[in-house]
């Protein structure tokens, strides 16, 4: 019976960490959500990216998880000013590592 025992231990230690993940990417989206909703439409249209740098945050958190996203949306938003980048930009694929992100652009 112990590798019952083991295996129901290695299964909730899976959802343990599954669940841990969606409340994180939950409280990390919903400050965003919050900014688009009430914030966002006061403001004038004046986003140099598409998708916009919000946009951008959330779905880099549900593709990449909280760590990755959360990293990837502060370098997307820390780049978004006159001298920044500008136009189409999407969220990387999962998998992408971020050296690779965080590599310059030679244009």
């Amino acid at each position: 019976m112990s590798w019952l025992s083991s295996l129901t231990e290695h299964i909730n230690n899976f959802f343990l960490v599954r669940w841990i993940r969606w409340l994180l990417i939950a409280l990390l989206t919903v400050p965003i959500k919050i900014y688009q909703w009430i914030i966002s439409p006061a403001l004038p249209k004046t986003c140099r990216y598409h998708p916009s740098c919000s946009e951008y945050a959330v779905e880099a958190l549900l593709i990449h998880g909280p760590v990755k996203g959360l990293i990837m949306g502060t370098k997307r938003i820390l780049s978004c000013h006159p001298w920044g980048g500008h136009g189409h930009d999407p969220v990387p694929p999962k998998g992408t590592s971020l050296f690779k992100i965080f590599k310059p652009n030679k244009q």
